[in-house]
């Protein structure tokens, strides 16, 4: 049938289908379907418009009804969520736990060295003697203010006071406030608008060199490249032949390490993983490296190798009586063993590490005839990465450095900084570039830095994943941060005059000094504690240095985007994330400083707690891949036969949650700044100020990880 001429002219049901379905038991499941033939039909008699009308009406209130049900359980939501946040703050101010009595039994216990403690001191006197003058000068302008002043930077009012001078003011506290103007202006001003302008330029340049490196993991991602392990001889090997060197019987002996101390939660996942390794077990023995000093948790470990062992596996286990050097003296000593000698390389992983069966297979083949190649790192992937919003935040940070960080240095550089675990090494390259040194806290970094100055290469595998945990608890975060960000400054300090007199590039050596140590290890910390949570405070109490809305906004939330490219499934929590690496550059600040200046926090060296979550379904499936030998669930510890084995004193590390004075300080700081910048209407430093306020309050009433109850 041909289509009507006048098709214009005829008018559609505006009717549309709307299914309303209510889970309050109240309300019954109605369905509201589009009109019929019949229901048109009626709409050309007389009354017909009306009841159509009728109709719609009541799809409407459905609807209405609907959106009103939804937003009453989101309320519902939010009510239930602030009581939660509310309990828990009641817990923390009642039990009147801080950071300072975890301070007080270190020092009981002797683990923190004198200097120490009285950096510590000092920096948090420094955070209250700027919140107290921030708010007595709060209360100062407040008071001005409703007497009338309301003078700004270049205000012309201001600049008449500068000219004629206090003596014609009214009052005894327009005096007072007039002098206070006049000095600030003078002599407050200009220094904090030079410290200012010098973060600003720092800011730029680290934001600048954030920039490329996203722009290098671009081009990476476009042009596909990857590495490539060479294979006879040939430029290199096809996609597809990953593991063509195991499969023509490549299998070097291989050692593998596993140092640990007191990891009873993570022990036995990591043993089995790496004991379920695809690799012939003539040519790969693993080393069990434990310096635990808790008495029943090196009779678990030992007694999970005995297991092992008696399974078929070629594993031993070493305990250090006096645990000398920490991860590094552990790995020194195990190197020291007389049966090294006949290993080509070692693949070392922590204690909560989980490779898969073919970790090898995908890394050793990429040693095969390419001598200058020292080291293969595989990326981390995370199990918990989704527990909480620590968790979260922590992911979005490690995906950047993974991703984009270490894959272009490695691509482009073929050097980067070894993350001290899920990687396999040339023995040789270890050897010649001095072995496993004590002299840090971040020994991994030392490794590298030492064999990249002795012409070794490196190679990152984006796309080998090696199991692992994050931190849950903002308290054993903080602890892994600190010692992230001092040992580097440590190092820096004594691998200079060897970066100097090394027979590397002038480039080279260019990246390590100027990017690699002082713009992503120094200045980054630097700026960002000195930038956002001194300066922008205090420019609100001294106007007359401004700091540009671009700063303060623009660039940040531009950094951040990049900052979770890698990780997109974060985009929500972009925000929390840009004002959590703001809350912690107090920290790294303080890590960095203690690192520089070879303060007795550098060298503290604190294992980070772990919760045990794995993938307990991954290791089951690796287990029932392998040979029948090998089909072992994991054992449960005979915990009797333990304490037979005398009387084992178990250290009640209890978990809690604690209140973080620096970072509350912090937040009153702010919160202060931020109420100083409305006499001011300062609109987007209001909202910074507040924001990063109440993130630094989150933080310094430990909401933000791990809560127990």
């Amino acid at each position: 049938m041909a289509p009507s001429l006048f098709w214009w002219s005829n008018e559609k049901p505006r009717a549309t289908p709307v299914v309303v379905k209510m889970s309050n038991p109240n309300y019954s499941v109605v369905e509201l379907s589009s009109p019929e033939e019949d229901d048109l039909a009626a709409l050309s008699s007389p009354g017909g418009l009306k009841g159509a009308r009728g109709r719609n009406a009541k799809q409407l209130t459905w609807v209405l009804l609907l959106r009103a049900h939804r937003a009453a359980g989101c309320l519902s939501s939010l009510a239930a969520a602030a009581s939660s946040v509310a309990s828990a703050v009641r817990r923390r101010v009642a039990s009147g736990r801080t950071d300072a009595a975890d301070e007080e039994q270190e020092e009981k216990e002797e683990m923190v060295p004198v200097a120490s403690r009285g950096l510590r001191a000092r920096f948090y006197s420094c955070i209250k003697l700027f919140l107290f003058l921030s708010l007595a000068m709060l209360g100062f302008e407040v008071a001005a203010y409703f007497k009338g002043w309301h003078l700004g930077g270049a205000a012309p009012e201001l600049q008449r006071l500068l000219a004629y001078g206090p003596l014609r003011v009214r009052s005894i506290f327009d005096w007072f406030y007039s002098g206070w103007v006049m000095v600030r202006a003078e002599y407050l001003a200009p220094p904090l608008q030079f410290l200012a302008n010098v973060c600003v330029v720092l800011f730029l340049i680290q934001s600048a060199d954030r920039l490329v490196l996203c722009l290098g993991c671009f081009w990476i991602k476009l042009r596909k490249i990857k590495p490539v392990p060479k294979s006879d001889g040939s430029a290199g090997a096809k996609e597809g032949d990953l593991e063509s060197g195991a499969d023509k019987g490549f299998f070097p002996m291989v050692l593998v390490q596993i140092p640990m101390c007191n990891e009873k939660e993570v022990y036995q996942q990591s043993i089995a993983a790496i004991c379920n390794l695809d690799w012939p077990r003539t040519n790969m023995l693993i080393q069990v490296l434990d310096d635990s000093d808790d008495p029943l948790s090196r009779v678990l470990i030992e007694e999970e190798v005995a297991k092992w062992k008696n399974d078929g596996a070629n594993i031993v286990y070493r305990h250090r009586e006096i645990r000398e050097g920490y991860k590094a003296g552990n790995l020194k000593s195990a190197m020291n063993c007389s049966y090294v000698k006949d290993y080509e390389f070692v693949a070392i992983f922590d204690a909560d590490f989980q490779p898969g069966p073919d970790f090898l297979k995908k890394t050793v083949p990429y040693f095969r005839d390419n001598e200058e190649l020292g080291l293969v790192q595989a990326r981390w992937s995370f199990v918990n990465k989704d527990e909480n919003v620590l968790t979260r935040l922590q992911n979005i940070n490690l995906c950047f450095h993974f991703e984009v960080e270490q894959q272009v240095n490695g691509i482009f550089l073929n050097f980067f900084g070894f993350n001290g675990t899920a990687g396999v090494w040339r023995i040789r390259a270890l050897e010649e570039s001095g072995g496993w040194m004590e002299r840090t806290t971040v020994e991994d970094m030392d490794i590298a830095v030492r064999a990249h100055l002795n012409g070794w290469k490196f190679v990152f595998l984006n796309d080998v994943e090696c199991q692992c945990e994050l931190p849950e608890s903002y308290e054993a975060y903080r602890k892994q941060q600190h010692r992230w960000h001092s040992g580097p400054m440590q190092l820096f300090r004594l691998c200079f005059p060897e970066i100097i007199r090394a027979k590397i590039g002038f480039w080279k050596k260019s990246n390590l000094i100027l990017l690699f140590f002082l713009l992503r290890k120094l200045i980054l910390p630097f700026y960002s504690f000195t930038l956002f949570c001194i300066i922008l405070p205090m420019t609100m109490f001294v106007p007359e240095a401004e700091l540009p809305s671009w700063v303060v906004c623009f660039i940040p939330a531009t950094m951040s985007f990049l900052n979770i490219l890698p990780s997109p499934k974060s985009f929500p929590f972009i925000v929390p994330y840009l004002l959590f690496e703001n809350t912690m550059s107090v920290t790294k600040f303080t890590a960095m400083i203690s690192g520089l200046f070879q303060l007795g926090s550098a060298y503290e060296w604190v294992v980070t707690k772990k919760s045990g979550r794995s993938s307990e379904g991954d290791l089951l499936s690796l287990v029932e891949k392998e040979k029948p030998l090998r089909q072992r669930n994991l054992s449960v510890p005979n915990l009797d036969a333990a304490a037979k084995e005398g009387s084992l004193q178990l250290k009640d590390h209890k978990k809690h949650n604690k209140i973080y004075r620096k970072e509350l300080a912090l937040a009153f700081l702010l919160l202060t700044a931020a109420a100083r910048s409305l006499l001011s209407a300062q609109g987007i430093h209001f909202y910074f100020l507040l924001f990063q306020g109440i993130s630094f309050l989150l933080v310094g009433l430990d909401l933000i990880g791990e809560q127990i109850e």
